[in-house]
C-alpha cells in the first residue's frame, strides 16, 4: 500500500459526506452483526467507502459526485471483485432516509440475522453514554 493511497484515504475520511457519516455511525465499532468495518479503506488501487476485511465485503454509497463518474465506479467494482471482494451499493438518498434499513439490507445480503448493538463508549470526541446502574440487569 503506497503512502499516497493512505494519505488519500485519510483525506477522504476528513471530508466525508452526510450519507457516509450516517452509515458510519451504524457500521462502526462492530455494531452491525458484530462485523468490523473500516471506512475509506485502501484495497489494491481503490479506496472503498466501507470495507469488512473478514468477509471481504465492500459497501459503496453512490450519489453526488458518483453520478458524474459512473464508468469509473464500474471499473472500480470490477477491480474489487477481481481481488475477491463482494461489493454492495446504496444510494446516498437511501442512507439519508433510513440508515437502519441499509444496515438491514447489508445483513440480508450476507445472509445474516440482523443484529445491532448500540455503542456505549464515546470516542472521536463524543461524550460516553453508559447505562445508569438502575438500567442494568440485576
Amino acid at each position: 500500500m503506497t503512502n499516497r493511497r493512505i494519505f488519500s484515504a485519510r483525506e477522504n475520511r476528513k471530508r466525508s459526506t452526510k450519507s457516509e457519516g450516517l452509515l458510519w455511525s451504524v457500521l462502526r465499532a462492530n455494531q452491525l452483526c458484530d462485523l468490523k468495518f473500516r471506512r475509506e479503506h485502501p484495497i489494491g488501487n481503490c479506496i472503498a467507502d466501507f470495507a469488512c476485511e473478514v468477509i471481504k465485503l465492500v459497501v459503496e454509497i453512490d450519489g453526488g459526485y458518483h453520478d458524474q463518474i459512473g464508468e469509473q465506479d464500474i471499473e472500480r467494482e470490477k477491480t474489487l471483485r477481481s481481488l475477491g471482494w463482494d461489493v454492495i451499493r446504496f444510494s446516498d438518498n437511501d442512507v439519508e432516509q433510513d440508515a437502519e434499513a441499509v444496515a438491514r439490507a447489508i445483513a440480508k445480503h450476507l445472509q445474516l440475522e440482523y443484529s445491532f448493538k448500540k455503542r456505549y463508549s464515546g470516542g472521536s470526541g463524543m461524550k460516553a453514554v453508559r447505562p445508569s446502574p438502575r438500567d442494568r440487569p440485576v
